[in-house]
């Protein structure tokens, strides 16, 4: 998600106010940030644990309107606002927290569901913010995806209802309880519902986001092949990954018949990689290798250390005969390998100027009694259509096919790019970060992810995470720091200043 280049498509008048020093703030926004920061910090932080308490993953088996912690969270929120002196309407899927009144408005756009989690993996439960393992951060599901972002945004209200400046708009922020994993509800939502005529979304980068890759994804399963010849080393098992939007931290191969001379090259293999941790146990003639590399958000590959891609390079020590597991690393090895774009396969592989080369990422990896089946991710930018790229996955998988074996369930999905030409909160946007963060001339960015600012008229993201740090969102070690939060505060505080205003 970190491409940081001078957007050549936003319209003329954007480009210029882009180019040139932002004005500072006005006097209010100042005021009324410096208010929310010496005022709510404790509470804040309260807000932010009492919100990551809630485990709003979506649960397949338990609809949203039943899920105790989904509702648990809604009156939480409704309670919450209800406090701080905000007004509070509930949608189903959509609430929205609210500051003043008049026909115009401006939209503050979060989601309150979280990305799955591996207890395991945590210092302490995921579930509970922890402020003391790490000294400067909370550490907890949500603190940056996007749980920090809405308590961070109600505070900032708060704030400016303190001061009782008068606004000329009214201030809404959207809480939506499905964006990890079904937009449906809120596109159906906003067919009905007038959005606000200006938005902000809070769940990507610093300073302002105006173009996204499009998601897309590659699914195929290798179908059981008969097994290797007797006393013929071969894999029998091959597996990883968590979930399709993050980089795989965990994989697994079991292989039999394994010689102490082939367990050697593989580990000579595997110790020239950087940033995994490989585990290699022997239970009578298999050997078991554990391969452990860094999770990241799937539309950031660079920030995390890909376990699968990973281990099936360091097998690619042989020619492995062609069984089940066998195949499937010949596959990863053949057209995807260690790279991050694609460059393997096919001729699928390209970038734009502005938005950044499309990045190719294996992410989940099933075995069972149909086969062993893949999940890739990808995030492409503009410069191809739908049609073009379709056909290009399509052709490299048919060329492999004929030179190794047959694939099953094999579906390719690619989403559009998008790219924000027209939108009115830029310059002011660039203004806040330059003034709160020192870095003069912010311009703005793309990024690999995907967004609600798709679905909102006039919409760009507003961090919260800075340019040049690593998005910890998805990952299995997901955070914010104080001082993130706080600057955040303020940022936040001062835009809603001086767009209603």
């Amino acid at each position: 998600m970190r491409h940081s280049f001078v957007i050549a498509s936003l319209l003329c008048c954007l480009g210029s106010a882009a180019s040139a020093a932002p004005a500072p703030p006005g006097e209010e926004a100042r005021r009324a940030a410096a208010h929310a920061a010496a005022t709510y910090r404790s509470e804040l932080i309260d807000t932010l644990g009492k919100m990551v308490s809630f485990n709003t993953v979506a649960d397949k088996a338990v609809p949203f309107e039943r899920n105790p912690q989904h509702l648990g969270f809604k009156q939480y929120l409704k309670a919450e606002a209800e406090r701080l002196g905000l007004d509070y309407t509930d949608h189903g899927y959509v609430m929205v927290i609210g500051l003043g009144s008049g026909s115009e408005r401006v939209g503050i756009v979060t989601h309150g569901d979280i990305q799955p989690v591996d207890p395991s993996k945590w210092k302490k439960s995921p579930f509970e913010l922890d402020k003391t393992s790490e000294a400067g951060r909370l550490i907890g599901r949500g603190t940056e995806d996007d749980k920090g972002p809405i308590a961070t945004a109600m505070y900032a209200m708060k704030a400016i209802k303190d001061r009782k400046l008068a606004l000329s708009k009214r201030l809404e922020l959207y809480v939506y309880m499905a964006e990890e994993s079904d937009w449906g509800p809120l596109t159906a939502f906003l067919k009905t519902h007038q959005a606000p005529q200006v938005n902000i979304t809070l769940d990507a980068e610093y300073p302002v986001v105006t173009a996204e890759k499009g998601y897309g994804s590659i699914g195929v399963t290798v179908p059981p092949q008969p097994p290797a010849a007797a006393d013929t080393a071969s894999l029998s098992a091959f597996g990883g990954g968590f979930f399709g939007s993050q980089i795989p931290e965990d994989a697994n191969a079991t292989i039999d018949n394994a010689t102490p001379e082939l367990e050697a090259r593989i580990r000579q293999r595997a110790s020239a990689q950087g940033g995994m941790r490989y585990t290699f146990t022997r239970q009578g003639a298999q050997l078991l290798v554990k391969a452990q590399g860094l999770a990241a958000h799937s539309s950031k590959p660079e920030d995390g250390v890909n376990a699968i891609a990973m281990l099936a390079d360091a097998l690619a020590v042989q020619a492995w005969p062609n069984t089940t597991a066998g195949a499937m690393v010949h596959l990863l090895n053949d057209l995807i390998g260690t790279g991050l774009y694609g460059d393997k396969f096919g001729a699928i592989a390209y970038r734009d100027k502005f938005m950044g080369p499309m990045t190719v990422a294996p992410t989940v990896i099933k075995q069972g009694e149909g086969g062993i089946s893949l999940h890739v991710n990808l995030r492409r930018p503009q410069g191809k259509t739908t049609e073009q790229l379709t056909r290009e996955v399509h052709a490299a998988l048919d060329r492999w096919q004929a030179q190794r074996v047959a694939l099953a369930d094999v579906k390719v999905e690619i989403g559009e790019p998008w790219l924000q030409k027209s939108a009115p909160q830029v310059p002011t946007l660039l203004s806040v970060f330059s003034y709160y963060t020192g870095i003069r001339n912010p311009r703005p960015v793309s990024i690999g992810g995907g967004t609600n600012s798709r679905l909102f008229p006039n919409a760009v993201s507003f961090g919260p995470a800075m340019p040049g740090t690593v998005y910890s969102g998805h990952s299995e070690h997901e955070f914010i720091t104080v001082k993130q939060l706080m600057l955040n505060l303020q940022m936040y505080t001062a835009v809603m200043v001086e767009l209603a205003k």
